[in-house]
């Protein structure tokens, strides 16, 4: 799979570098490209952002810088009569991080271990130019794959596989396991990351005739800016690629993992010693009795549930409840709503 994260801040993912996520980079299951915003800023302080229509506070981040990185990072395949270029406009003070300076660094794809731009010397290629023995815009590197190889993928027309953009936004639509899932399916995702009051409305307004875009809310909260939702999404959707987790049976297990766990969180889970400063561990556990085992696990993920989100148990689906399941729920007093109840 492929990755590509616009941000003001390629610093912040820094992270992607270690763990689960850095080996699936390591091994090249996972491409992740991060790109500086400003590259595509040209006036003196490399503006990315304006004050609002409407009056108002903050600032919104300007479509036309966005549109030049879009395009660029997703090739001219999916631009209709070509790359378009962006008003320049002088910018406010606000915009965090401004250096001040006119000198400005190629977008590049970066190098597994790596997530920073690199820095280009004098005389090099515009932005956007790409080398020989280097991969398209608008094409794919496929998993495993080496970058420069040549080897791109297409859909069964053989025009260029286009990327899913993802734009994190406190007024998307909810992120969960379910659409994790679905987006651990996609070759190619497109993060675009806002700050401020956000993007430029345009910007997803335009790229929705191309692309398939999704505004996405990792809670009822906001943030700063959308790097640290993108991390989020970003570690939730590489854990379920083939070969990221050493036990795949994991992801099974997961709260809200379709199926089973549906609808419900993981139940508590122990490890040795079998007793510490007095606490035991469950008896069950340590019974080598597998059915009684799955049994206890599923009613602690019920009560759990019941506990701590009983939005989630009240859309559990009567037909995946057994009789035990509806036991425990009368026992706890919790009723699944009447017009909800299966026959």
């Amino acid at each position: 799979m492929r990755l590509d994260i616009i941000s003001i801040f390629p610093e912040y993912f820094a992270p992607l570098d270690v763990s689960l996520i850095g080996k699936a980079r390591e091994r090249g299951t996972l491409d992740v490209r991060v790109h500086q915003l400003r590259d595509w800023a040209y006036d003196v302080h490399r503006t990315v952002d304006d004050t609002p229509y409407g009056g108002g506070p903050g600032m919104v981040m300007k479509p036309e810088v966005w549109g030049e990185a879009i395009d660029a990072v997703i090739g001219a395949s999916a631009v209709p009569g070509g790359a378009r270029g962006g008003g320049h406009v002088q910018g406010s003070d606000e915009d965090e991080g401004r250096d001040g300076g006119e000198a400005r660094a190629t977008p590049q794809a970066s190098a597994p271990g790596s997530v920073l731009p690199q820095p280009v010397a004098p005389g090099a290629d515009a932005p956007g130019t790409v080398e020989p023995g280097t991969v398209e815009p608008g094409t794919v590197e496929p998993a495993g794959v080496e970058p420069g190889t040549g080897a791109s993928a297409t859909v069964a027309s053989g025009t260029p596989v286009l990327p899913r953009m993802i734009v994190p936004t406190p007024s998307g639509r909810p992120f969960s396991q379910e659409l994790a899932q679905e987006l651990a399916q996609e070759p190619w995702l497109l993060f675009a990351c806002g700050r401020y009051e956000g993007i430029d409305s345009r910007v997803m307004e335009d790229y929705s005739g191309r692309l398939r875009v999704d505004e996405v809310s990792i809670g009822d909260y906001v943030l700063a800016g959308g790097e640290v939702a993108v991390l989020v999404m970003v570690e939730a959707i590489g854990r379920l690629l083939p070969g990221v987790l050493g036990n795949a049976q994991s992801v099974v297990d997961d709260s809200f993992a379709p199926g089973s766990m549906e609808n419900l969180v993981e139940g508590p889970v122990y490890t040795k010693p079998p007793v510490w400063r007095g606490h035991e561990v469950p008896a069950v556990l340590l019974s080598g009795h597998h059915g009684n085992v799955a049994r206890w696990r599923r009613d602690e993920a019920i009560r759990r549930t019941v506990r701590n989100r009983p939005e989630l148990a009240a859309a559990l689906d009567p037909a995946k409840l057994d009789k035990h399941d509806r036991k425990l729920l009368d026992e706890l007093s919790f009723r699944v709503r009447r017009k909800d109840v299966a026959n």
